[in-house]
């Protein structure tokens, strides 16, 4: 059991990165609001995102090569766009995480406001951002991808174990009937939440690309990464994502659906809340448990985008200009570090409001990963054999249909 979870790697660290914001914060919000009302936006986007996925993996395994040395055999301008909109994205899907994550901080190990040096408008949450961020910048300089891969085994055990566990005692205790009961959002602010619940569901497409890069990564480590071993992996990752995905809906909903409680927008107060969804269910004595597997899920999730991000750009500039720069990763990374502090500084109290456009925008440009990824991999740059069956053509092509449909009904919202 142990060697086959030593040979796991990427798809652990894309449900590390998936595992976040689209759990913790959107699912236990959609059982909360909306009951199991949503479960079929939360299948159905993990059904239609799941080739465009899966291509990462089976793309750079089957070549040896990432999603962007293949986008840019598709021609350069396809490259240029990726650049463009992860430029766009990156601070804002970074803020985002981060916010949460020194929320959770605050909450488990207390105010830490003394630290502010007299400067009275710097409060806890933004020096424990701070902390964070530079734990993490040590770790990834220090550590690099063989210690992001054996801690990421660690956190995803913890939360699925504690997840599972508070689950089930919530629904032990929860007194009315389930009702399965379907809802489609109507009002302009639920079909917002919608498209921001499927936009991180079970993660950005984008991720793709980082996927392809950490199979690259995990090939270089191990020697060896086979296709059909990039996707057993893949879909073990996958497969964890989604049942924890409905697991944090279901604890939405037992613990705080016609409760008369609404989640914070605040950072702090979110945090203390969700803590909270789980101490109801499994008593006081697990706040400290809970609390951890909530914060290291969270830290999971800051650590490999700030991760990735850095390595996807850098990737995007070398072959841009068919010059590899010396550095690269590391002046992204700080660009990234920076980035983010400045957006949190500006915007710290409106945690909400940064995941809001943060969601959405991965929405938006789902479309366009879709498309390019389903393009490279039926294309003569992916060797035949690992070219797609024609079930996971038609899927794509369903897929595709399915992303375009649902940006076309939020823009005409608006």
């Amino acid at each position: 059991m142990l060697s086959k979870l030593k040979k796991l790697g990427p798809g652990l660290l894309f449900a590390g990165a998936a595992i976040g914001v689209s759990h913790l914060v959107q699912s236990t919000r959609a059982g909360a609001d909306f009951g199991l009302g949503l479960l079929w936006a939360l299948l159905l986007v993990n059904l239609f995102k799941y080739p465009f996925f899966q291509f990462g993996p089976r793309y750079a395994s089957a070549t040896g090569e990432s999603l962007l040395e293949g986008y840019r055999k598709l021609g350069k301008g396809i490259l240029i766009a990726y650049f463009i909109l992860s430029l766009a994205t990156m601070f804002t899907i970074q803020t985002a995480v981060t916010i949460v994550t020194a929320g959770l901080a605050n909450s488990l190990f207390g105010d830490i406001s003394f630290l502010n040096f007299g400067i009275q408008s710097i409060d806890s949450v933004e020096i424990w951002t701070v902390i964070i961020l530079t734990i993490c910048l040590l770790i990834l300089f220090l550590g690099k991808y063989s210690t992001l891969d054996k801690l990421i085994k660690v956190i995803i055990v913890t939360l699925t174990i504690s997840t599972l566990v508070a689950v089930y005692f919530a629904f032990t205790e929860f007194e009315a009937s389930v009702s399965l009961v379907q809802i489609l959002p109507e009002s302009k602010v639920e079909i917002a939440f919608l498209i921001a619940f499927m936009g991180w569901m079970p993660a950005p497409l984008d991720i793709s690309v980082w996927h392809s890069i950490w199979a690259i990564e995990k090939k270089k480590d191990e020697g060896s990464f086979s296709p059909k071993s990039a996707l057993l992996d893949f879909n073990i990752g996958y497969m964890g994502a989604i049942i924890l995905g409905i697991a944090f809906v279901c604890l939405g909903y037992f613990v705080m659906f016609n409760s008369g409680e609404t989640f914070s927008e605040k950072a702090a107060v979110f945090s203390n809340q969700l803590i909270d969804l789980y101490t109801k269910s499994l008593g006081n004595w697990a706040y400290i448990i809970i609390g951890i597997a909530a914060l290291t899920t969270m830290f999971s999730t800051t650590i490999t985008t700030l991760d990735a991000s850095p390595r996807a750009m850098s990737k995007s500039v070398d072959l841009l200009f068919d010059k590899p720069k010396k550095n690269g990763y590391l002046f992204w990374i700080l660009i990234l570090t920076t980035g983010t502090l400045f957006i949190f500084f500006a915007f710290a109290s409106e945690m909400g409001l940064l995941i809001k456009i943060a969601t959405i925008l991965s929405f938006v440009t789902a479309p366009f990963y879709a498309i390019i990824n389903y393009k490279l991999i039926a294309s003569k740059h992916t060797p035949k054999a690992w070219r797609p069956s024609i079930y996971l053509h038609v899927l794509s092509w369903m897929g595709i249909l399915f992303l375009i449909g649902f940006s076309i009904w939020y823009l005409t919202t608006l």
